[in-house]
């Protein structure tokens, strides 16, 4: 069989790319390992991963603010099977409609492991053994990641576990170690706090989510610990023992001193690294680099004129928009439009409660540029709207150029902020200024106005409501 395009890999960016070869008139194949579509994102990634988030959500207000609200319950307690039974049913919903997506864009799916034969040809193997090849015009690979670890570290699936084990976990951990303070281990750590587990994070660095603005980490932490938290910043994993029932980290601190850390679960969490296995680059002429990643050009070009990679297997951030955004201009370029992407301009969120999002420069990049910035911020306990829902941890945060007065960077901790972040994200697409968002009219009472009033602070320290 010969096609326009081969998309390997059906995760956001693969499936994404599958369709708008479709649309424009490309006759399509994807090809996926697993029985569903989605890749990590739809099965064990995002998807799952937001539906037990907002499960704990619902429970963790259930018991801790519904009497303040006037709601009396008795005898409140955690169906935990029921909270994955749903979870399951909330991903199947999704990779469902991605099979439906396929059959309505005529995409023909090929399940399989994907391997190049050469430049033009891929051999699909199937789970029995048996394999067919295909052959493109053009070949996206779209294979993403999986979770990164250390090489001293035994992930038995079991005690010691990744993402994956624990979106499916058969009882609620007593004691959960993370390793690892990122977006990963913050989200699937608050899941088991808010349902009673006592959750400690080892970090290497000195702050939560080190990625980010420090001002986001700072306030993440100050509402985990609510949470019931404990953290070890500035601390080296050296070593995890688990036995049958209990697990042992062993970490050295900023002065070189030893500290165990004892539990009965250990989700580690260090980040996520390129998944290639399998692929047979060399066969197709792609190059690989130091770093597993595969390596492209500012087109999404490998070092074979036609073949392209995206998402999670490319550099830059590890995000599902991310791998759609690239998919998108690779299969418009082949099609002969000019499209573009501001890598600066890609919010990042973590979905934490409250949530955390951003978007364009943190104020550390800015330092480090040399670039000229003021600041504006305001706390969501001066907002009406959070003050009402009783959601008032978390700021926002405008860095905007000091003579230009453009927005530079938006961070925001708080309820709703990983909507809210799109509003800035249209703002700095058409480089608004901080006064310009300024003037805008914001309904009231509405989280929102928080965004209003850090430009405001912004310009002339001029918030209205603090």
């Amino acid at each position: 069989m010969t096609y326009d395009l081969i998309v390997i890999g059906s995760g956001p960016g693969g499936y994404v790319a599958a369709i708008r070869g479709a649309q424009l008139g490309m006759k399509t194949a994807i090809i996926e390992k697993y029985p569903t579509l989605g890749g990590t994102c739809l099965n064990v990634g995002c998807i799952p991963s937001k539906a037990l988030l907002d499960s704990t959500e619902h429970y963790h207000n259930a018991a801790h603010t519904f009497q303040t609200h006037g709601i009396d319950l008795k005898d409140l307690k955690v169906n935990l099977k029921q909270m994955i039974s749903r979870k399951d049913d909330v991903v199947k919903q999704n990779v469902d409609g991605i099979q439906y997506l396929m059959k309505k864009n005529k995409i023909d799916v090929h399940q399989g492991v994907g391997s190049f034969v050469d430049k033009n040809t891929v051999k699909v193997t199937k789970d029995d053994g048996k394999s067919e090849e295909i052959t493109g015009k053009n070949v996206i690979i779209a294979t993403g990641s999986k979770p990164a670890s250390l090489p001293f570290i035994e992930i038995d699936k079991k005690r010691v576990i990744t993402s994956t084990e624990a979106l499916k976990m058969k009882e609620i951990p007593k004691h959960m170690i993370v390793i690892g303070g990122g977006v990963i281990g913050m989200e699937l750590g608050s899941v088991y706090a808010r349902m009673g587990a006592k959750v400690s994070v080892v970090e290497f660095m000195d702050s939560l989510i080190p990625s980010m603005d420090k001002t986001m980490g700072k306030e993440l932490q100050k509402s985990l610990k609510k949470l019931g938290f404990e953290f070890y910043l500035k601390h080296k994993v050296t070593a995890v023992k688990s036995t049958a029932k209990q697990v042992t980290v062993t970490a050295e601190n900023s002065k070189g001193e030893e500290v165990e850390v004892k539990g009965d679960y250990v989700l580690v969490s260090i980040g996520r690294k390129p998944y290639t296995e399998g692929l047979n680059t060399e066969a197709a002429g792609v190059k690989l680099n130091d770093r597993g990643q595969v390596e492209v050009d500012e087109h999404l070009k490998t070092s074979a004129d036609n073949i392209y990679a995206i998402g999670d297997v490319v550099k830059g951030a590890m995000l599902a928009h991310k791998a759609e955004e690239e998919g998108m201009l690779v299969v418009e370029q082949l099609a002969g439009q000019k499209p573009h992407i501001n890598y600066n301009l890609i919010p990042g969120v973590v979905y934490t409660w409250p949530e955390v999002a951003a978007v364009g420069y943190s104020e550390e990049e800015l330092k480090e540029k040399g670039i000229k910035y003021k600041t504006g911020k305001f706390p969501f306990m001066a907002s009406g709207r959070a003050r009402a829902s009783m959601d008032t941890d978390g700021l926002v945060k405008v860095l905007a150029d000091a003579e230009t007065d453009e927005i530079l960077g938006v961070h925001m901790i708080g309820p709703r902020t990983a909507d809210m972040i799109a509003e800035a994200v249209v703002a700095m697409e058409y480089r608004a200024s901080a006064e310009d968002i300024a003037r805008m009219s914001h309904a009231h009472p509405t989280y929102t106005e928080a965004f209003k009033e850090a430009c405001l602070a912004a310009t002339e320290n001029r918030a209205l409501h603090v």
